[in-house]
């Protein structure tokens, strides 16, 4: 009986993702997309989507706390904290940039007052905030650098990366994201003025 439970769950698990990554790519065509199209762009019967979540509300609850955990598993697998500075910079760059593109609806309706959202946020915000004194620790930012303006000046930089990377990503230039991460860490790092 454990045998049978287990291909299930997982199959209850993929089912939910389709639904997921379907409703993402409808909400973010047209957010007010119906939970029919949804099941239509999933593949699955209207019951399914219905049976897994009651309500549109629900469904957009479930894609912010999906995409939420994107984002926390984005910066987790750059390993910030480990690897050398650099590279976890722009490796976490790389991988926020494929979650804000790869989930703009879902990653628009995170609310911070949702609590296990504002505990990534506060997790998310930690690691960023310990990189950044790696990287100047490391010598790549200046001593006297403010590492929270830091922190500001590079939240910016990717949210414009991300919204330059939906145009590209939608015409389908594979290597945009990470030319984009590589455009982010260098004006981070060496700003856009010429050499002094």
């Amino acid at each position: 009986m454990e045998t049978r439970r287990r291909p299930l769950r997982a199959d209850a698990e993929r089912t939910v993702r389709t639904i997921l990554e379907a409703a993402e790519r409808t909400l973010a065509a047209d957010p007010a997309a119906t939970m029919e199209q949804v099941a239509a762009a999933a593949g699955v019967a209207r019951t399914t989507v219905h049976r897994r979540f009651a309500t549109r509300e629900a469904l957009v609850e479930a894609l912010a706390a999906w995409a939420t955990e994107q984002f926390h598993q984005a910066v987790e697998s750059a390993r910030p904290l480990t690897s050398p500075p650099l590279v976890a910079l722009h490796q976490v760059t790389v991988n926020v940039l494929q979650v804000k593109i790869g989930w703009s609806f879902a990653m628009s309706r995170t609310a911070p007052s949702d609590p296990e959202t504002a505990r990534v946020h506060v997790d998310v915000l930690a690691r960023c905030d310990e990189l950044f004194r790696r990287t100047r620790e490391a010598g790549l930012l200046a001593p006297d650098a403010d590492l929270e303006w830091t922190r500001r000046v590079y939240y910016a930089l990717i949210h414009e990366a991300a919204e330059e990377g939906r145009e590209a990503v939608d015409t389908g230039d594979l290597g945009a994201i990470d030319q984009l991460a590589a455009r982010v860490v260098d004006t981070l790092l060496h700003g856009v003025g010429a050499p002094g």
